[in-house]
């Protein structure tokens, strides 16, 4: 605890949140409406009294400040903001309430429920009469955290778009269970940092983890009343703070350094760090929810209030609230909340949660909304890498497609096509066209690239790939939901029995569809996305909403089965191929026509009888079987040195017919070949002969195979 009496100085308005300069510390906390702002500080007991209050005397610029001389780093601190409270008029200021620092970069113990945390009387049906209790015991304390840290020269990786492969993880779901990583490190930072995970991640060839969200966040009351937890963690209180339940170290500060720790190791082996961030609402939900941050320092500045009733916010969301990002102090607060993240904890880019939530100025999705604009314009935030979850819960929120140069999206029409082909739906070929050389439909008209897609079959949400095989009606009843929560409508198959079963038909065909998802994925352009656990068939056991299950089911399945590490080795192959032959990474569209240097197109849509597809078999409802030759010595782009770029010619067949298909090889010059170098349908590739142009090759189903175009006078020898 600082000295006593507690000498203050005026301090200053900038920055906000706590500052330690090792000298004392600086508080800033912006309220617009408030009429006064008390600072409480606590002792290191958790959840310990209030041992001091101090009333902030100066305000700049609608910011409250003070400096404490003497003030270390580890205090614990909190504010009571004092102001009308007046929920018809959009005002929710209760001094009872202690409140979160929204710039704390660290805090220190849990939320408990209890109806202290509420601002209103219980028995108000309205909401309108203030509540007296003190809730200071139930919430959680800021962290004054000192922000030294030894990098070793740490800087971001800047992976080129074109080359990543994006792997999607729960930082607690992937080490819970690893067998190799000590019990106290498992399920935290430290663990995902430790060399049995790292080396895993590396041996699997990705080159970037998105981290499903770190911020601190709160359980919802539902969810803790029914024995849950919310395990992925989008209910976020605290932009700034690492969540000190994913920390190996501690709340009292240590999970930052831990955190940065991570990222460090995570950068020396070549792997980037993406934070999937959820600033389109906050833990606070309805405005019959608690008071915990920012509904009692500014409720008119940080929430998006109905006009015709500002004692109700607007919900773009579905989770009861949306940040007001027509205010200038809430647009600062996520565009601090990002720099910080960049500068002082090194991550790589973000993945933002419900995207469209955030370009909303006044209803309508705007690509010119003052969130993209600043964004641009961040000489830091622009230089990274941003992708949108191109979508929220509002009228007109389907926003595939539609966000600006400089952004990647989440590409649902991508999953949706890939799942509808593979489960044998007709009238898939033309859109199945588009989805796997990059959706130029959706992106080249504005200037974008084909990595402006993230393609994925799968991700948190949802089905497992393992499920998506397996099940065709989620199993949600562990939720304590009546199995009302999560999509009914997944585009998924069971391969004729629904759930487990011991048939051993059924259990193969099961694993030739996960390969051919997983093929697929990795050899369309743009940037694939593998969910944690797919790799190697990892099953949630039909719950295709595992939001509240930290447990079995969602953690990732260590130790690894005989046949999970045969799966494993597969796609291992797949990403090989990928990062090695260019062109499956492209950096621009096809262009389907003769390039400057060679004698056949970039790209050729191949019908089963060796010839370029005709408009009548695009729209033949019921052709599933295509093929794509994709030519190494057409691609009309420069390396880093300014030589062209050239790699080998692929030749890409998909059957998604039940039975086999013969798909005769295209003509090529000469005595070329075509060598067998990927088969989901069983044949191992270096056991297959090389096959002469004009040839038969006989394509399992359903089944994805490789071909590699070898020239007359090479030995032909296979890459695995």
């Amino acid at each position: 605890m600082i000295r006593s009496p507690i000498r203050t100085r005026p301090g200053a308005p900038y920055p906000l949140g706590a500052t330690w300069d090792g000298a004392g510390v600086n508080f800033a906390l912006f309220s617009e409406h408030a009429t006064a702002v008390d600072l409480c500080l606590f002792d290191a007991s958790e959840p310990g009294p209030e041992r001091a209050r101090i009333r902030l005397r100066e305000r700049t610029d609608q910011v409250w400040h003070v400096y404490l001389p003497g003030a270390p780093a580890g205090l614990l601190y909190g504010y009571r903001v004092h102001g009308p409270y007046a929920p018809a008029d959009g005002h929710r200021f209760n001094p009872a309430k202690l409140l979160v620092d929204p710039y704390a970069r660290a805090l220190a113990g849990e939320l408990s429920w209890h109806e202290s945390l509420y601002g209103y009387r219980p028995d108000d049906p309205h909401g309108d009469v203030p509540d007296a209790r003190d809730s200071a015991g139930h919430v959680p304390r800021s962290v004054v955290v000192d922000p030294a840290f030894d990098w070793q020269g740490d800087r971001l990786l800047r992976t080129p778009w074109h080359r990543t492969v994006i792997y999607e993880l729960h930082v607690k779901g992937f080490t819970a269970r690893h067998p190799e990583i000590a019990p106290e490190r498992r399920g935290t930072f430290a663990g995902l940092a430790a060399p049995p995970a790292v080396d895993y991640l590396r041996a699997l060839g990705v080159t970037a983890v998105e981290l499903l969200p770190v911020h601190h966040r709160v359980s919802e009351r539902a969810v803790v009343e029914r024995g849950l937890t919310n395990y992925w963690g989008y209910n976020s209180i605290g932009y700034f703070a690492p969540d000190a339940r994913l920390s190996s170290a501690g709340g009292r500060g240590a999970q930052v350094a831990e955190f940065k720790a991570m990222v460090r190791d995570l950068h020396r082996a070549g792997i980037e760090v993406i934070l999937d961030v959820v600033y389109n609402h906050t833990a606070e939900g309805t405005h019959r929810g608690p008071t915990l941050c920012f509904r009692g320092i500014d409720n008119r500045a940080y929430y998006r209030l109905r006009p015709e009733e500002r004692r109700e916010y607007v919900d773009y969301t579905g989770c009861g609230n949306t940040l007001n990002m027509r205010h200038p102090r809430a647009l600062q607060l996520i565009m601090d909340s990002l720099r910080f993240w960049v500068l002082e904890m090194h991550v790589d880019g973000f993945r933002f949660d419900l995207a469209a939530a955030l370009a909303r100025e006044l209803h309508d999705v705007d690509r010119l909304s003052a969130f993209f604009d600043v964004i641009h314009q961040d000489p830091v935030i622009s230089q990274v890498k941003l992708i949108a979850e191109p979508w929220d819960l509002g009228e007109g929120g389907y926003q595939v497609g539609n966000f600006p140069p400089g952004w990647a999206e989440w590409n649902g029409r991508y999953r949706d096509t890939i799942r509808r082909y593979w489960r044998g739906d007709h009238g898939q070929t033309a859109e199945l066209g588009y989805r796997l050389t990059g959706s130029s439909d959706l992106y080249e008209a504005s200037g974008r690239r084909p990595y402006a897609s993230v393609n994925f079959v799968t991700a948190h949400d949802g089905f497992s790939l393992a499920d998506l095989v397996s099940y065709e009606a989620k199993r949600n009843d562990d939720n304590g939901e009546d199995n009302l929560d999560g999509a009914d409508e997944n585009l998924s198959w069971n391969c004729g029995v629904e759930g487990p079963t011991d048939d051993p038909a059924v259990l193969a065909l099961r694993e030739r569809q996960m390969a051919n998802f997983l093929a697929t994925l990795l050899l369309s352009q743009g940037i694939p996305m593998l969910s944690a656990g797919d790799e190697v068939g990892r099953t949630q056991r039909g719950n295709n909403n595992a939001y509240c299950q930290d447990n079995a089911v969602s953690w990732f399945p260590w130790p690894l089965s005989p046949a999970a590490l045969r799966r494993l080795d597969g796609v291992r192959r797949m990403i090989r191929l990928r990062l090695t032959e260019p062109v499956l990474h492209r950096r621009t569209f096809f262009q389907g026509r003769h390039i400057h240097g060679s004698d056949v197109k970039d790209l050729t849509w191949l019908a089963p009888g060796g010839k370029e597809m005709t408009a009548e078999e695009w729209h033949d409802g019921g052709g599933r079987c295509v093929g794509l030759r994709l030519a190494g010595d057409a691609i009309e782009e420069m390396d880093d040195r300014g030589e062209r770029i050239a790699g080998d010619t692929l030749l890409v067949l998909l059957n998604a017919h039940p039975y086999p298909a013969p798909f005769v090889l295209p003509a090529e010059r000469g005595e070329a070949r075509w060598r067998l170098v990927l088969d989901t349908g069983g044949r191992e590739p270096a056991m297959v002969p090389a096959l002469p142009a004009g040839d038969t090759f006989l394509l399992e189903g359903p089944s994805v195979a490789v071909l590699r175009l070898v020239p007359a006078t090479s030995g032909g020898d296979a890459v695995s």
